[in-house]
């Protein structure tokens, strides 16, 4: 799905800070120049803060028998989230796991796709369907759960096995 080694790639991706809420949380994707993204920021708990983001742009990102989303990334030791969704909307339930790189040099990580867990402003939505790897439209990462300070994320590819 994402090459990030190609300077004009993280050009696709938007912030989607927690500032609709209140909050003062900030983050952004950047090219560095070593041949990877780095999706950066500082989580702020002030005036009801939770989270930093950000998102693809809307896209045909899917493939069908997707078994498993594979990530290489190298992160800060925070615990980071995964989003992956069908559909085009700025809000909306979509499927989401865990994305931890130990912080101790590059790693290959792979999600199963039943990893990943439906949904709606953080609350998980027992009733909705499997996610659809074939259908798959924006992708996204996202750091919360009260992990104020700044953050780093650097990867090198997001893709689907």
């Amino acid at each position: 799905m994402f090459d990030f080694g190609n300077p004009a790639t993280p050009d696709h991706g938007s912030p989607i800070g927690d500032g609709v809420m209140g909050g003062l949380s900030r983050s952004r994707l950047r090219h560095d120049p070593a041949g990877h993204a780095v999706f950066e920021g500082t989580v702020s708990l002030a005036r009801g803060g939770v989270f930093a983001s950000m998102r693809s742009s809307a896209g045909k990102r899917g493939l069908a028998g997707a078994r498993e989303c594979v990530v290489e990334a190298r992160g800060d030791g925070r615990r980071d989230k995964l989003n992956l969704r069908t559909d085009d909307a700025l809000d909306g339930i979509l499927g989401q796991a865990v994305l931890a790189p130990d912080g101790h040099g590059w790693a290959r990580l792979r999600m199963a796709m039943s990893a990943f867990r439906a949904r709606f402003r953080g609350r998980e939505q027992l009733d909705a369907l499997p996610l659809d790897p074939a259908h798959l439209r924006q992708v996204g990462l996202m750091i919360a759960e009260g992990q104020a300070e700044p953050f780093a994320l650097e990867k090198r590819f997001i893709g689907l096995a």
